[in-house]
C-alpha cells in the first residue's frame, strides 16, 4: 500500500527553514555593520556558522543513520536553534556574537541533511518531485528577504534578533508538523561497501571538491552583496527585492529542472552551473552600478544555487545506498560549509583592501575551477 506524500507538511518546513536563510543571508552582514564592526570582524563573524557547517552535520549525519532518529533529530535541533540564539539578547560584544553564531548554527546545521533524507525517503520513485516541495523554501525565502527589506527601511536594525526568534519559532512549528520516513534500502544503485567505499567511488571525492569550490565562489555574494549594493546607492526596499528576484528565478528552475534532468545528465547541469557562477560574480563585482546588469546577474542565481543545488542533491542520492545517506547529505553540507566560511574569511580581508571588484574576481576563479574539476574528473551518465 503506498503512502499519500505528505506534501504540505514537508513543503512547511521547507518553508520556514529557508525562510530563516533569507532573514540571515542578506541581513546579518548589514546587522553587525549596524552595530559598528569592520568589515574582517563582519567576515568572522559570517563565517563562524558556516564553519560549524564543517563539524555539525558529520555528527548528526552520523547519529542520524546509527539510530535511524531522523526526525527526533530535526526536532532536536530546531528547538536547540531557537534557545541558543535567544542568547543574542544579554549582549551584543564581539566575543559573545561569535559564541551566539557558533553555538546556534551547531544546531541548525544539523536540521537539513536530515531533513532532506526523511523528504527523499517520503518521495522513494518520485524522487523529480523534489524539487516541487523545496520550491516552497524558496517561496519563504522571498517572503522573508522582501519583507525584511520593507520593514528596515521604517524600524531600526535593533528589531532583527527578534524578527529572527519569530522565524525560529516557525521552525520548530513545522518539525512537528512533519511524519517521519525511513529511506529504501538501494544498494544495488548506490554500489557495495560502507560510507568510505562508497565515498571512493569514481567521481564522488570529485563532486565533493567541487562543492566546496562553489561555496567559497558565494563568499563575497552571502557576507558583502548587501553593503556593496547599499554603498552604490541602492535602497534597503530594493536590495531586498534583488535577493528575492534571484530567488524567483531559483523558483522558476525548480518548476523546470525535472524536464531539464530528462534531457540533461547530472554533470552537464553541473558544469553549466559553474559557468554562470563564474560570470554572474564579474558581473557583480565590475557592473552591478547598472541595474540592468544588475538584474540579469540576480536572475543566474537559478543556475548558481538552483540547478547546482538539485543536481547535487540527486547526484548525493544516486551515489550512497540507504544507510549512508545521512552521512552523504552531511558531507554535502559540511564540504558546502567549509567552502563557505574560507569565503566569507578571504572576502571580509581582502574587501577592504582589494575591493570589490577583485574579491568577487576571486570567486569567479573559483567556480571555474569547479567548472574544470567536473569536465575532467565527473564520468558522464545518462539523465
Amino acid at each position: 500500500m503506498t503512502t499519500a506524500l505528505p506534501y504540505w507538511r514537508l513543503s512547511g518546513f521547507y518553508f520556514f527553514y529557508f525562510a530563516l536563510l533569507g532573514a540571515t543571508a542578506p541581513f546579518f552582514a548589514l546587522y553587525f555593520d549596524h552595530l559598528g564592526f569592520s568589515a574582517a570582524r563582519i567576515g568572522e563573524l559570517v563565517a563562524i556558522p558556516m564553519l560549524m557547517r564543517c563539524v555539525a552535520p558529520n555528527l548528526w549525519g552520523w547519529l542520524g543513520d546509527a539510530t535511524g532518529r531522523r526526525l527526533a533529530i530535526v526536532r532536536l535541533g530546531a528547538l536547540c536553534t531557537l534557545a541558543s540564539f535567544a542568547l543574542i539578547f544579554v549582549s551584543q560584544s564581539y566575543a559573545w556574537l561569535a559564541l551566539v553564531m557558533a553555538l546556534h548554527a551547531f544546531f541548525w546545521h544539523a536540521v537539513l541533511p536530515q531533513f532532506e533524507v526523511i523528504t527523499l525517503a517520503h518521495l522513494r520513485d518520485q524522487a523529480a518531485r523534489y524539487s516541487r516541495l523545496r520550491l516552497w523554501g524558496s517561496i519563504g525565502f522571498i517572503v522573508t528577504v522582501v519583507g525584511l527589506g520593507q520593514l528596515f527601511e521604517r524600524v531600526s536594525l535593533d528589531a532583527y534578533p527578534w524578527a529572527l526568534i519569530l522565524i525560529m519559532g516557525g521552525i520548530v512549528l513545522g518539525s512537528l508538523w512533519v511524519p517521519n520516513a525511513q529511506p529504501a534500502h538501494r544498494e544495488e544503485t548506490a554500489g557495495h561497501g560502507g560510507f568510505l567505499a562508497q565515498l571512493r567511488r569514481p567521481g564522488v571525492l570529485a563532486f565533493y571538491v567541487c562543492v566546496a569550490l562553489m561555496q567559497l565562489s558565494h563568499g563575497p555574494y552571502y557576507t558583502f552583496i548587501s553593503i556593496h549594493l547599499e554603498a552604490l546607492g541602492y535602497e534597503r526596499g530594493l536590495i531586498g527585492q534583488l535577493w528575492a528576484l534571484g530567488v524567483v528565478a531559483e523558483i522558476l528552475l525548480f518548476l523546470v529542472i525535472p524536464q531539464l534532468l530528462v534531457r540533461c545528465s547530472l554533470r552537464q547541469v553541473l558544469l553549466a552551473s559553474f559557468l554562470l557562477a563564474a560570470l554572474r560574480w564579474l558581473l557583480l563585482g565590475n557592473l552591478a552600478d547598472h541595474l540592468g546588469v544588475l538584474l540579469f546577474a540576480q536572475v543566474l542565481h537559478a543556475a548558481t544555487f538552483g540547478s547546482f543545488h538539485v543536481a547535487a542533491i540527486h547526484f548525493v542520492q544516486r551515489s550512497f545506498g540507504a544507510r549512508q545517506q545521512g552521512q552523504g547529505q552531511a558531507l554535502y553540507a559540511s564540504l558546502s560549509g567549509v567552502g563557505g566560511a574560507l569565503g566569507a574569511l578571504y572576502s571580509g580581508y581582502c574587501w577592504t583592501a582589494l575591493g570589490p571588484a577583485w574579491t568577487f574576481g576571486l570567486a569567479s576563479l573559483a567556480a571555474l575551477a569547479a567548472a574544470c574539476v567536473t569536465a575532467i574528473r565527473l564520468k558522464e551518465e545518462g539523465p
